[in-house]
């Protein structure tokens, strides 16, 4: 797999999730890297020298070194999607994907993935606050949800990519989906794009029973 794109990644980070998902989606050949995150290894040196940032993921395409998950996304779109689908060209359609890429870095993280962060790595935040910010997203994302079946219009983008992880798995941050029913069939649609590949659960919050 000497050609093939090196993800460097752990497998319950949302963020470098969105990544594999949208290389598996784009079927590019992938080396997944571990990062041990709970010995520090993105803190050392080898991995500060990849993203000085020490998060994941971060990419090495065959000598082009990238992080920042949403960076990442608009990186693989523009190389590897020929359709011009995950990350449209027209004005209008990448303005919208570029709204959700923001949603993502803003009410998302805060929200859902901060959530999360509280349950499976036991991150010191408040717990009230977070989930009421999570389902404050999740009743607009239902609002818009019943004009479009994808978040930036008719078909998948890289909007879906960068909102689906999160979501999915608000469950486990003790942010019930339940009153969701456009969320949810959204999931879904995701979960049966060829290709799709899911992040492993973590059996903590509501998913705990």
């Amino acid at each position: 797999m000497s050609n093939a794109i090196k993800l460097f990644r752990h497998p319950l980070s949302g963020h470098a999730h969105r990544v594999e998902l949208l290389l598996s989606l784009l079927n590019v050949p992938t080396e997944l890297v571990f990062v041990d995150l709970a010995k520090g290894a993105h803190k050392q040196a080898e991995f500060l020298a990849i993203n000085p940032f020490g998060q994941v993921p971060a990419i090495d395409d065959n000598g082009t070194v990238l992080s920042d998950s949403n960076a990442i996304l608009v990186y693989l779109a523009k190389k590897y999607d020929t359709s011009g689908r995950w990350l449209p060209a027209e004005p209008v359609a990448a303005a919208k994907v570029q709204r959700w890429l923001s949603i993502a870095a803003e009410q998302i993280a805060s929200g859902p993935a901060t959530a999360r962060l509280i349950t499976v790595f036991g991150a010191p935040y408040d717990a009230e606050s977070t989930i009421a910010r999570s389902h404050a997203l999740l009743q607009v994302v239902e609002k818009e949800l019943t004009n479009s079946p994808f978040l930036a219009g008719n078909t998948a983008t890289l909007a879906d990519v960068a909102g689906y992880t999160y979501i999915a798995h608000a469950p486990e941050g003790n942010v019930s989906l339940a009153d969701y029913p456009q969320v949810r069939a959204w999931l879904a649609r995701i979960e049966a794009l060829p290709g799709f590949v899911p992040m492993q659960r973590t059996a903590v919050g509501l998913q705990s029973a």
